[in-house]
C-alpha cells in the first residue's frame, strides 16, 4: 500500500485546484488515466446508470440485489450527502478514509501533467478501488451529463437511462430532446440499453437506434404489476411474482425496481425470487424521502428539479396524514424555484406553512429570494431563515404532534438538516 500523510480533506482540497474549471466535459483525460492505471478494459461486469432523476434509487437497488445474489459489488454514486466516502461502497460498506487516500496517492503518482477535474479524480479512485478488490459487478452512477461524462470512459455491459427532466440548464440546456440525446450517449453498440420510464424524449430511443444498442423499454419489453401489498416483475423472458413493496418511498420506485431487474436480466444475472425479496428488503438511500419517525414526522428529500419535485409531490399526497405540513425549502440559484413551487403546489393544503432558508456559497440562494419565487405561486411564506439549521429550528418550534416537517431541495439543504436533526436539537 502506498502511504500518504495527506488526510482525506487535504486530498479533496488539492483535487479542487488541479483544473481551472469545476466541470470540463470530455473523455480524453479519463482515457489516458485509465490506460496508465490498467483499467481500460473492465474484466468485471459493469452497469452504468444515467438520466436526470432516479439514478440513486436504481443504483442502490442494483447493488442490493447483486449482494443478495452472492455477488461482490462496487457501487459508485455522486454527489455524496454527508461524507465523501459515501460515494464509493464495496459490498455495501463505505470505503474507509485510509484506503481512499492510498488510492488517491496511486492516481497522483501516475497523473503527470494531466489536469484532472475533481469528479474525474474521484471516478478514477472508485474504479481503481473496485479493481483492487476484484469485484464481480461495478454499478456506476453517471454524473450530470452522459456522452462526455467521466463515467462514460468505461464500456458497460448494460447502460440505463432512468428518466429525463430539466436540470443543470447551464450545462445541458432546457430542451428535453437535446438533454435526452446527450444522456443516451452512454449506450453502446450491441449492448443492452434500458429505458426506465415511459415518459422519455424520442431522442433517447433514436440515439439508441443510431448507436446500435439493444433497446429495452419500461412499459414495453418489461414492466411491473402492482398489487395491494406486493408487485410482480414481467418481461418477455422472465417473471418474478410476489415481490415486496419497494422500501424507497413513492410510486416511481416500482418503475425504478423493474428497471434494475431488467438491467440484471439483460446481463444474465436476474436473481431468484428469494434473492430478490432479500435484496429489495435492504435497499437504502439516504435523503430520498427519508423518514425519521416521531410525534412529529420529519421527511428529508433532495428534490431540487422538476422531475424530482413531481415525485415528491405525489408521494406527499399519497402519505398525507391528518396533521399539517411545514416545508423547509432551500434551492441553489441555478434551479427554477418558481417551477418547483408550481409542481409542489397540489401537495400544499390549507394550514401548511413554508420556511425558506439561505444557502451559502457561489451557487447559493437567499431565503428571501426563494420566498419571492415561492410566493408568486403560493402566497404566505411563514418564515425566512438565514441558515438551514435556523429554518429547521423554527419548524421544530412550530410543529405539533401529528404534523410533519418536510425538508427538501439541494443536497446543501438536506445534509445539514440531517446533521441538525440527529444531533437532537
Amino acid at each position: 500500500m502506498i502511504v500518504t500523510t495527506r488526510t482525506l480533506e487535504d486530498w479533496l482540497d488539492y483535487q479542487s485546484t488541479l483544473h481551472a474549471s469545476a466541470m470540463d466535459f470530455g473523455l480524453g483525460r479519463m482515457t489516458q488515466m485509465l490506460a496508465r492505471l490498467g483499467l481500460s478494459r473492465a474484466r468485471e461486469r459493469v452497469i452504468t446508470v444515467g438520466g436526470t432523476n432516479g439514478k440513486g434509487s436504481v443504483t442502490a437497488t442494483l447493488a442490493a440485489l447483486g449482494l443478495a445474489s452472492g455477488r461482490s459489488v462496487g457501487l459508485y454514486q455522486s454527489p455524496h450527502l454527508q461524507r465523501y466516502t459515501e460515494r464509493i461502497r464495496i459490498n455495501g460498506e463505505e470505503i474507509d478514509e485510509a484506503s481512499l487516500c492510498a488510492v488517491f496517492a496511486r492516481i497522483e503518482a501516475l497523473r503527470g501533467d494531466l489536469q484532472l477535474t475533481y469528479f474525474e479524480f474521484g471516478t478514477l479512485a472508485a474504479l481503481l478501488a473496485f479493481r483492487e478488490r476484484d469485484l464481480d459487478l461495478w454499478v456506476l452512477e453517471v454524473g450530470l451529463g452522459g456522452r462526455l461524462d467521466a463515467v462514460n470512459a468505461i464500456d458497460p455491459d448494460c447502460a440505463v437511462v432512468v428518466s429525463i427532466s430539466v436540470d443543470h440548464v447551464d450545462y445541458l440546456g432546457s430542451d428535453l430532446e437535446g438533454i435526452g440525446r446527450e444522456k443516451a450517449g452512454i449506450f453502446r453498440a450491441g449492448v443492452p440499453a434500458i429505458l426506465g420510464s415511459v415518459d422519455m424524449p424520442a431522442s433517447v430511443a433514436a440515439e439508441a437506434a443510431r448507436i446500435g444498442a439493444r433497446l429495452l423499454r419500461f412499459g414495453d419489453e418489461f414492466h411491473c404489476l402492482r398489487h395491494a401489498d406486493s408487485h410482480d416483475y414481467v418481461s418477455a423472458t422472465a417473471t418474478r411474482t410476489g415481490l415486496p413493496t419497494p422500501r424507497l418511498a413513492g410510486t416511481a420506485q416500482y418503475a425504478n425496481t423493474a428497471t434494475a431487474l431488467a438491467a440484471l436480466e439483460s446481463i444474465g444475472w436476474l436473481p431468484t425470487r428469494e434473492a430478490l425479496i432479500e435484496g429489495l428488503n435492504r435497499v437504502h438511500l439516504a435523503g430520498r424521502y427519508q423518514v425519521l419517525a416521531g410525534p412529529v414526522e420529519w421527511v428529508f428529500d433532495v428534490a431540487h428539479n422538476e422531475g424530482s419535485a413531481a415525485v415528491l409531490a405525489q408521494t406527499l399526497m399519497e402519505r398525507r396524514g391528518a396533521g399539517r405540513t411545514v416545508f423547509v425549502a432551500g434551492l441553489l440559484c441555478d434551479k427554477d424555484a418558481r417551477r418547483v413551487a408550481q409542481i409542489l403546489a397540489p401537495a400544499v393544503q390549507t394550514g401548511d406553512v413554508v420556511v425558506t432558508v439561505t444557502l451559502a456559497g457561489e451557487r447559493g440562494r437567499s431565503g428571501a429570494d426563494l420566498a419571492a419565487q415561492w410566493s408568486a405561486v403560493l402566497p404566505g411564506i411563514a418564515h425566512i431563515a438565514d441558515s438551514v439549521e435556523a429554518g429547521c429550528s423554527w419548524a421544530e418550534r412550530w410543529a405539533r404532534p401529528g404534523d410533519r416537517v418536510v425538508v427538501f431541495g439541494s443536497f446543501h439543504t438536506v445534509a445539514p438538516a440531517l446533521v441538525w436533526r440527529r444531533a437532537g436539537r
